[in-house]
């Protein structure tokens, strides 16, 4: 989070696995209730309704603005910024992204959404939180995980941000987007985790929890049975080498571009493919989107561009 005319500059990366902030991440789940559930240790209280969050399984929605969800959430990342400065009433301008090839076409309606309500009071881990909503900026996802560092690309060079539902591609040249070479592609790391499901239920008759795989994908094992394990990391290694597969299909070389990949893809390349490191770079920060936000904001505002 941060400050500039006592006005607070919050990064929230709206994946399709994990929210992100600058300094928070958790799971893009919501169960709403009429009443307050047994359990609330992470629930939010808003509009006469009681939200857990990071409850159940947010599915893959390419207008994320379709249903409250997303708000929701939204109101809980910014609880959690507020928190670590010890705040629950604030001026807010929210930074977040959209997958690249969407940002123009949905931009608007996405800003709208998260700014429809200038004052919001809502309850949060039993706290009261009072926001103000001075703004809202929508930037591209993938570029805003480098553009800190961006000025010091040299070259081609090709940025992939494989996320939780997409993967978004970007060519840079010489420290500079190339809009008329950018894609966006639904195969993010969910796409395999459903594809092992397939085949697990295929080869072995039984059901497989998400948390393993998930645990498989993010370290490379698991302390399960090793048939199981082989399964689960064969599927891995195919979708990864999809994910390349792909890449190349969009005009990605090795031997004369550097890869710069961003998001949770970064760690099923590190565990399930050989690449050479001389030419493959990770941002392994999983809020280093949410960073990029601010960071662009900060700068705009700054320069008196109009919120």
């Amino acid at each position: 989070m941060k400050t500039i005319n006592n006005t607070k500059i919050i990064g929230i990366d709206h994946g399709y696995g994990n929210m992100k902030t600058a300094n928070c991440c958790f799971p893009t789940g919501v169960l709403a209730y009429d009443a307050e559930p047994l359990f609330t240790g992470d629930m939010l209280v808003y509009d006469g309704k009681y939200y857990l969050i990071g409850e159940g399984h947010k599915e893959f929605l390419p207008d994320k603005i379709r249903d409250e969800d997303y708000y929701i959430l939204t109101l809980a990342a910014i609880a959690k910024e507020l928190r670590r400065e010890k705040l629950n009433d604030a001026k807010v301008i929210l930074a977040a992204g959209l997958p690249l090839t969407w940002t123009s076409g949905q931009k608007k309606d996405f800003a709208a959404y998260l700014g429809k309500n200038k004052e919001v009071c809502f309850t949060y881990q039993k706290k009261d939180y009072h926001i103000t909503v001075e703004g809202v900026r929508i930037y591209p996802q993938g570029y805003a995980a480098i553009a800190s560092f961006a000025s010091t690309m040299n070259g081609v060079n090709l940025i992939a941000d494989i996320g939780n539902g997409t993967m978004n591609v970007l060519y840079m040249i010489n420290g500079r987007p190339q809009a008329g070479k950018m894609f966006t592609e639904k195969f993010g790391t969910y796409q395999c985790t459903l594809a092992v499901r397939e085949l697990f239920m295929q080869k072995t008759r039984r059901e497989i929890n998400d948390a393993i795989i998930e645990e498989v994908l993010i370290t490379g094992t698991a302390n399960i049975a090793p048939a199981d394990l082989k399964i689960i990391k064969s599927v891995a290694a195919e979708y990864v080498r999809d994910i390349f597969r792909r890449l190349r299909e969009h005009g990605y070389d090795e031997n004369t571009m550097m890869l710069y990949i961003t998001g949770g893809g970064g760690c099923l390349v590190k565990n399930f493919y050989r690449f050479n490191a001389d030419r493959v770079k990770f941002v392994d920060d999983v809020c280093a989107a949410a960073k990029g936000y601010e960071y662009m904001a900060e700068l705009q505002l700054k320069s008196g561009a109009a919120v």
